[in-house]
């Protein structure tokens, strides 16, 4: 055999090697490397966490992790591995997992209807990274609280409820300067003008709307309920709003999951800084998180001379209103026959 055909042979030998080394190689780029049935999910990757770290996380749904290393080793992914939340889909190959795993997702968090500052941070803490524990002393933090004008009472005014992009890895610091950038947008010169022109700093319309928000779920009411708490406190008479001797009676027991519909005269005269009946002005802080419509009530209240309401029995959801006390004890006799009528004890 010549040399000439020994080379011809090693070359042939030699390019089969390299066409199956190829196969092989693209077999294990571009075949599917997943072992779930969901069509996707998230990986949740903790800041801080390294390479093997990371490897343990997707065990459970990468089928050869050795092929996912390999792609990852070539695109020098252990080097620069990322915290965050990260989509996964059904039939990815390595190629698309290494992919996946450098793109964080954001994760879009809502928040309303909140009662308190605590059950916000639980909310928040269920959707990102920090515990509720570690957000609740970043929200209430001394210096942060004086730099902006807020206490350990009234902070919650800061949080405007809507849907908020965010990293799942996002800090609790970083959350809370988010959420106050957020509270200075909202409270623009115009919402501030209109806040001033009640006689309210944002503060106070974030409270008085917490108030309007628990007394009405009828948000084309909500104006009206607004115009009667801004009269009452023009004219320096008690707010006398039920709902702030509920959160009272809740923060008192420091049971605010229990469900109170109805108030007795032992309540009204109970005394704590949240009960309106008692105190004249508005209580220290929020009663709940009001939601826009509340807010805009406040700052576009419905000009009106009433001074009283109560719930009404022919059109439940709304209230009776009214200018004169004899006119409001007859409405709220109405209201009295009935609820003692469905039994409603507390």
């Amino acid at each position: 055999m010549n040399l000439k055909r020994i080379v011809s042979l090693a070359s042939v030998a030699l390019i089969s090697v390299l066409i199956i080394y190829g196969a092989v190689l693209m077999y294990q780029i571009f075949s599917g490397n997943t072992k779930f049935e969901e069509k996707e999910l998230y990986v949740y990757v903790p800041t801080d966490s390294n390479y093997e770290q990371v490897k343990q996380l997707l065990a459970p749904y990468v089928k050869d992790i050795s092929r996912f290393e390999m792609v990852a080793g070539k695109t020098s992914y252990p080097e620069n591995v990322k915290a965050g939340r990260f989509l996964l889909k059904k039939g990815m190959n390595s190629y698309e997992l290494v992919k996946a795993m450098k793109f964080n997702d954001p994760v879009s968090l809502a928040f309303n209807n909140q009662e308190r500052v605590e059950n916000l941070a639980g909310r928040v803490g269920a959707q990102i990274e920090p515990d509720s524990l570690e957000l609740l002393n970043t929200f209430k933090d001394s210096i942060f609280l004086k730099e902006n004008g807020f206490n350990d009472e009234n902070v919650f005014v800061m949080f405007i409820p809507n849907t908020y992009e965010v990293y799942w890895n996002t800090s609790a610091l970083k959350f809370r300067d988010k959420m106050i950038k957020e509270y200075h947008n909202f409270w623009n010169k115009e919402r501030t003008a209109k806040a001033a022109a009640q006689g309210l700093t944002p503060i106070q319309a974030t409270i008085l709307a917490s108030i309007v928000h628990k007394e009405s779920v009828k948000k084309d009411e909500r104006p009206r309920i607004a115009g009667v708490y801004l009269n009452r406190l023009k004219l320096e008479m008690p707010l006398q709003a039920d709902p702030t001797v509920i959160f009272a009676m809740k923060k008192k027991s420091n049971d605010f999951n229990q469900v109170i519909k109805r108030v007795f005269y032992n309540d009204l005269i109970m005394k704590n800084p949240y009960n309106t009946y008692v105190n004249i002005g508005l209580p220290p802080g929020p009663i709940a998180m009001p939601d826009i419509t509340a807010l805009e009530a406040v700052l576009n209240p419905e000009k009106n001379n009433y001074i009283y309401f109560c719930a009404s029995v022919e059109r439940f959801g709304y209230h009776e209103f009214a200018a004169t006390l004899s006119e409001h004890n007859k409405n709220a006799e109405k209201y009295s026959a009935w609820i003692n009528s469905q039994g409603v004890q507390r």
